[in-house]
């Protein structure tokens, strides 16, 4: 149990904190003020690419130093990072665009700080997934933000059907170049939902597209796509949620993937996962467990 008070230190009180400071995710302009102050006062900043982060402070006429932090250094970071603050030190944490700890590595380094009971502040922002939400049209009464799904068919569709008959609006970031693949298969799993694509939000090129699944899926076929995309999708409807209910959990999963979701989510092994899909469809384990391994090897 740990109680935070972020501003209601005594005067003559030293005690350093992990500030997480959001960046533009295109415009300049959409730095705050507040921003630019912490930035300026810190220690020291902690960026995903220094050399991106080294023309932002540019920009603004930061001058405090930078030192990489990212995914592939991030462990031997922490420990410095922590050690800095323990001390004293005000360290601010940024990403190469938008609010630190949202799909990139900062979400390890802010767990790290609350398991010390260190002070952790985050500023708040710009950021693409509320950005692109807000501009949708889609319900923003309830909304799940999921980011990034696998990058492999198979794994991408067990993810999506986890999320199938969720009634929230979901958000997805995705990459231009595995765009219509994602949409393809989001189509496939959810049907013909509303959807809005998001690309370039607050740059020069900013471009929202949207209209149900086909039509936008129709859209992108003959359109080529650039710059990072945000994905907003309807919810499931009260019909869908009802009908799921109705039937078995896995009913329209195929063999595999109904496999793969006991092995995902339930941290079943192959071999127990085939044992309750043969139990589920009524089937002889001999036949699913020869499905399964049949797919493994092609």
């Amino acid at each position: 149990m740990n109680e935070q008070r972020s501003f209601l230190l005594d005067n003559d009180q030293q005690e350093g904190a992990l500030y997480l400071v959001p960046t533009p995710i295109g415009n300049l302009q959409d730095m705050t003020f507040r921003a630019v102050e912490v930035l300026k006062q810190a220690h020291i900043i902690a960026a995903e690419d220094t050399r991106h982060s080294k023309k932002l402070c540019h920009k603004f006429e930061i001058d405090t130093p930078l030192l990489s932090y990212h995914e592939h250094n991030k462990r031997e970071r922490e420990d410095e990072l922590v050690q800095r603050v323990k001390s004293g030190e005000m360290v601010a944490l940024v990403s190469d665009a938008g609010m630190p700890a949202i799909s990139d590595p900062g979400a390890d380094l802010v767990h790290r700080f609350r398991q010390e009971q260190l002070r952790v502040i985050a500023l708040p922002g710009a950021n693409a997934a509320v950005t692109a939400l807000v501009t949708s049209g889609l319900p923003t009464d309830n909304f799940t933000f999921i980011g990034f799904v696998d990058r492999h068919k198979k794994q991408r569709k067990v993810q999506l059907e986890k999320w199938v008959t969720t009634p929230s609006t979901l958000i997805f970031y995705e990459a231009p170049h595995r765009l219509k693949e994602m949409l393809s298969a989001v189509y496939e799993v959810m049907g013909n939902r509303r959807v809005v694509v998001c690309r370039e939000l607050t740059k020069h090129y900013e471009t929202i597209i949207s209209g149900t699944m086909e039509q936008v899926r129709d859209y992108l076929n003959n359109t080529e796509i650039k710059g990072e995309c945000v994905v907003v999708i309807e919810g499931a409807s009260e019909e869908e949620r009802a009908m799921a209910e109705e039937a078995p959990w896995w009913e329209n999963m195929t063999l595999i993937s109904h496999i793969e979701t006991y092995i995902e989510k339930d941290g079943d092994t192959s071999k127990e996962a085939i044992k309750k899909v043969a139990k589920d469809r009524q089937m002889p384990k001999r036949e699913v467990y020869q499905a399964y391994h049949v797919k493994e090897e092609e």
